[in-house]
């Protein structure tokens, strides 16, 4: 009748272990969701800074659309 009343504990470790990982699990996932959270105000505030400002401004001329090619003789002479 000994074992029956004041026994060895039963062994838990695994239980904790579990819950252990689950808490770290937890964590991690909140700390991504802060982090996505963080960059999408970021992009948010990029953008009402960019339309409050002017954003993307129009070319005055549509003869260097690509700045790399530059600009031939023939289209100097239209420029002026």
């Amino acid at each position: 009748m000994g074992g029956l009343v004041g026994g060895a504990k039963p062994d838990n470790s695994a239980a904790m272990a579990q819950i252990e990982q689950q808490r770290q699990e937890t964590e991690r996932m909140r700390m991504q969701s802060e982090k996505e959270k963080r960059d999408l105000s970021e992009k948010m505030a990029a953008k009402r800074r960019a339309s409050a400002r002017g954003g993307s401004r129009m070319l005055l001329a549509d003869t260097r659309l690509s700045p790399e090619t530059g600009i031939d003789d023939e289209e100097k002479t239209k420029l002026g």
